[in-house]
């Protein structure tokens, strides 16, 4: 359907694709939790099925209504998916005995809903795997909704490390940012949340993660699991850091994970990640195409739905490649030509034929801000102007811009006109320095903010419109909590080195300048000693050390640490040396903020 709700020629085959192999739906599609709160309400989205309203993109109202279809599909024979549960898809291959879960969603009731549905359908089959496409939330935070963790768990090399860099280390900057990147605080409707591209939202239910115990090392490798046959792909600092892409001989059924899905994605989210590597992203997308695609009856992925017949899997993967590639080679071409990241993605275009393809088109990534991510990983932060070397902060550089243009009512008037020309990016330019020289200038906050809700309004690409319309929502009402922490819930899966890192980065720095002593954690349940040493504001650490003597050893299993580490005391803990130092260490912690400043300072 089109994004005025009428069926057209042009678009019914993403319909007719995202129908196909329906068996059944949840008769609600809201799953709560145990508390019964909702963590997940596809029915919110009905909206949908009216016809396109002025306040959202037509393409992007299109691709939202594909993404909100929820139910268990048949991929192929013996190969499910559950779609429209989460913001991305859980898929099922049965085997000899029970069923291998792919990516079981974000959160573990929406994963255990998804099951039920499954085997509702197909009988009660016990799990018996799991695998890990990549190391995003949305792919493994669900988990413990399907299994306890006594099956294989196979993963890409290098999974847990970048689960954990994500959803621990940067976890409470991230999260903040995934309110905007998400929408997830906007009412759902067509004036607020109307997906992002890759499907609704994210629920926001328990976030769990068992460590993988399988590791998937490289290209080729095969691994048989309950009778089912694997062949892999490694394509790391693709999507994620940690990716792979996966090939069922006996089903000719191709998973691209998250590498290949029907929009294009970002180089770098707007939430905050590693910058993606888009030439191996293309490669590797070509390397899919020689390995399996001339192969494959059924292409898959983690989001949206399957691409079924060769011809098609071939020419939806070259287009795919060539989308990658293109936007590498032209951003570094006019990059070698002098031209900083915001001067090429205004002169960026694509090539029409990969324009006019739908499964091209900037819903969650955009041409952009993709761009710009390429530029960045190439030259960093800085355009090479000596102007922009030593910058003031916004905040700062705010009030002398006012200043210079004779105070913010001034600018706010200036704003206007800019508006009243159809300028909305100066007018908002203008307005966010009024704002950040004077937050509490109501005209100008009232102003910024309707701007933004136009810029929403107009977005084709879904995390631009939740951008936009979630620092609309903040000027005039303020900042509220995220429902979700999923730093919390992977927590217990992490190493002892892990969790000394996640202690690290809380290290208040300037108050531990002064601070120098060294500490022996003796682990009874691993039988090993993991010492840790504060000097000069920095906290390190290191398995097994060989030298010199620690001021305290303290003895604890990896569970005390745990508790020591969420604030819950030394219960448990014996210690020889000076008992002071555990009190101390913890006493320079400094808690992170999940809901600092964004559209203010």
């Amino acid at each position: 359907m089109t994004g005025n709700g009428h069926k057209d020629t042009a678009t019914v085959g993403d319909f007719a694709d995202a129908d196909r192999g329906l068996i059944a739906r949840l008769d609600s599609g809201r799953i709560r939790d145990d508390q019964g709160r909702v963590v997940w309400d596809t029915d919110a989205y009905a909206f949908l099925d009216e016809d396109r309203p002025d306040t959202a993109h037509p393409g992007l109202w299109r691709q939202s209504r594909l993404c909100a279809e929820q139910g268990l599909y048949e991929v192929t024979e013996g190969i499910y998916q559950v779609r429209g549960l989460d913001l991305s898809n859980m898929t099922l291959v049965e085997g000899d005995q029970g069923v291998l879960v792919v990516d079981p969603l974000t959160s573990a009731e929406t994963a255990h809903a998804g099951l039920g549905l499954y085997r509702s359908r197909r009988g009660d089959r016990p799990v018996s795997g799991v695998i890990y496409s990549h190391s995003h939330v949305d792919h493994f935070g669900g988990v413990g909704g399907v299994t306890d963790g006594n099956v294989p768990i196979l993963a890409p090399k290098g999974f847990l490390e970048h689960a954990v860099s994500e959803n621990v280390y940067a976890g409470p900057a991230m999260a903040r940012r995934g309110v905007f990147h998400s929408g997830s605080q906007l009412r759902p409707g067509p004036r607020g949340r109307i997906g992002v591209g890759l499907g609704q939202a994210g629920s926001t239910g328990t976030v769990t993660l068992i460590a993988p115990n399988r590791d998937i090392t490289r290209t080729g490798q095969e691994e048989v699991v309950d009778g089912v046959r694997i062949v892999f792909q490694m394509t790391p600092h693709t999507e994620a850091p940690a990716e792979m892409n996966f090939y069922f001989p006996e089903h000719r059924a191709l998973c691209v994970a998250e590498n290949a899905t029907h929009n294009l994605h970002n180089l770098l989210s707007l939430r905050g990640a590693l910058v993606r590597d888009a030439r191996s992203w293309s490669r590797y997308l070509d390397e899919s195409l020689e390995l399996f695609g001339h192969d494959a009856d059924v292409l898959f992925a983690s989001h949206h739905w399957p691409t079924w017949d060769t011809d098609r899997i071939v020419a939806f993967l070259s287009a795919q490649r060539d989308l990658y590639a293109y936007l590498h080679d032209q951003t570094v071409r006019m990059m070698n030509q002098g031209l900083v990241g915001a001067e090429i993605a205004e002169r960026f275009q694509m090539p029409p034929s990969l324009e006019r393809k739908w499964h091209t088109r900037g819903y969650h990534g955009s041409v952009s801000h993709n761009v710009k991510a390429i530029y960045q990983r190439y030259m960093g932060w800085f355009d090479g102007n000596p102007a922009h070397l030593w910058q003031h902060p916004p905040e700062e550089a705010a009030r002398r811009y006012v200043a210079c243009m004779g105070g913010v009512d001034e600018v706010v008037r200036m704003a206007d006109e800019y508006l009243a020309d159809g300028d909305l990016r100066f007018a908002a330019t203008l307005l966010d320095h009024a704002v950040f020289a004077d937050p509490g200038h109501g005209r100008a906050r009232a102003a910024l903010a309707g701007v933004y809700e136009r810029l929403g309004f107009g977005a084709e690409n879904g995390t631009w419109r939740n951008y936009y319309l979630q620092g609309a929502a903040e000027l005039r009402q303020g900042k509220r909590a995220s429902a979700v922490d999923a730093g919390a819930g992977v927590t217990s899966a992490l190493s002892v080195e892990q969790l000394f890192a996640t202690l690290a980065i809380r290290i208040d720095g300037p108050k531990a300048w002064n601070e120098h002593f060294v500490i022996d954690w003796v682990f009874t349940d691993l039988d090993t000693v993991h010492r840790t040493t504060l000097s000069h504001g920095a906290f390190t650490s290191r398995e097994k050390p060989r030298w010199g003597e620690p001021d305290l050893a303290v003895t604890l299993n990896k569970f005390r640490l745990l508790r020591l580490l969420a604030g819950k005391g030394t219960e448990g803990m014996s210690f020889a040396g000076d008992g002071t130092l555990v009190d101390r260490l913890m006493g320079l912690l400094e808690e992170p903020d999940p809901v600092f400043d964004v559209v203010t300072p």
